[in-house]
């Protein structure tokens, strides 16, 4: 979900994680197999396309780039990109297609304004992107950048990972994503919902808390499991008095707690719904291309190479529960060595390790 990385409660500290200066040929991960294969397959940059959405099928992850979603956003990101020219320049190119100056909402706040929807996601792509080009200019940064050969983000952060893999450029994706805040604020404004991490329980429990919820009230406030994170932390979403409904019945089914989320509404529900067809329009007109690595998609936890498939799973995401424990659980199992969380926050490492603690990650900030 755009929002899905705030279904986290305030994480645990985390073990310092290794620096790649010094050592870097000791973490660095054999050479991107896939761009041989893309190669034989489509001109990257072109319109020519694969006939097929299997080529990433059988990919094998050794390092990965992460890239949050909403909810990882905090005054002052931003602000130490400005020391890399190429990272200035996205700020740059942003102000023209947001017609507000973003870095200083993202240096300066008011808080309130960085956290809404709508300048929100902005916001996170484009200093998600000027924390690719901090690690590209820093020595053996861009050793790191050809290395990676697997790329995903949550919810909003999925559109990060296109433009990294160059399914689309920095120009269009922020443009989706703009209207995506858009769209999905209007959608949220249209109802009364809201949303609600659950902590302390397996996914199954929070499936039958749900369901013990959906008994008591009206079709208008279901809720669902909108984002599967990590073990013991999934967040349900839904109609208002369905979310309270939830809250009130926790503690019965055995969970720790509760936590209301500071989200605009039921986002990875059908309350999303009015947001489709916009965001099927935008999509419709945009170019988009063969990713040159797989990138992995939170509807369904794979990876798709067809330009016209990976439209309509953009369109679907704002609807679909995320699947994020499936796709981290997906590469630990594949043998994923080495990962890097570019942009703002730490969600994405607080995950991982809560799920390998032993997972090698470095986070890389702007």
């Amino acid at each position: 979900m755009s929002s899905a990385s705030s279904a986290l409660i305030p994480l645990a500290p985390l073990h310092r994680f290794s620096s790649v200066n010094g050592a870097r040929r000791s973490f660095l991960c054999h050479r991107n197999p896939w761009r041989s294969r893309i190669s034989m397959s489509v001109s990257v940059g072109s319109r020519a396309t694969v006939g097929t959405d299997a080529l990433f099928q059988d990919y094998k992850p050794s390092c990965a780039f992460f890239f949050p979603g909403q909810g990882a956003q905090t005054v002052g990101m931003g602000v130490e990109s400005q020391n890399v020219n190429a990272a200035a320049a996205l700020f740059k190119k942003a102000n023209d297609i947001l017609g507000y100056d973003l870095l200083d909402v993202c240096a300066n706040g008011p808080k309130e304004n960085l956290d809404s929807t709508v300048i929100s996601q902005p916001a996170i792509y484009v200093t998600s992107l000027a924390a690719v080009e901090v690690l590209r200019a820093r020595d053996g940064g861009q050793d790191i950048i050809n290395s990676v050969d697997v790329t995903c983000g949550l919810s909003l952060g999925e559109y990060t990972a296109l433009a990294f893999a160059g399914a689309f450029s920095f120009e269009d994706g922020l443009k989706l994503v703009k209207l995506r805040g858009e769209a999905m604020q209007d959608a949220a404004d249209a109802a009364k919902s809201a949303m609600v991490s659950v902590i302390g329980l397996d996914s199954e429990k929070v499936q039958l808390l749900c369901d013990a919820a959906n008994e008591e009230v009206d079709d208008q406030n279901k809720v669902q499991i909108a984002n599967f994170l990590c073990p013991g932390n999934y967040a349900v979403s839904g109609g208002l008095k369905g979310v309270e409904t939830v809250e009130a019945k926790a503690k019965s089914f055995k969970a720790r707690m509760t936590v209301r989320l500071a989200v605009a509404g039921a986002f990875h529900t059908k309350f999303m719904e009015p947001a489709v067809s916009r965001l099927e329009a935008a999509l419709a007109t945009t170019e988009i291309r063969t990713p040159r690595i797989p990138v992995i998609s939170n509807v369904d936890a794979q990876p798709h190479s067809d330009p016209d498939t990976i439209k309509k799973i953009l369109a679907r995401q704002v609807t679909s529960p995320v699947q994020w424990e499936p796709i981290v659980k997906t590469l630990l199992n594949k043998g994923l060595k080495k990962s890097y969380e570019l942009g703002p926050g730490k969600v994405i490492a607080g995950i991982l390790k809560r799920m390998d603690k032993s997972a090698d990650l470095e986070n890389i900030g702007a």
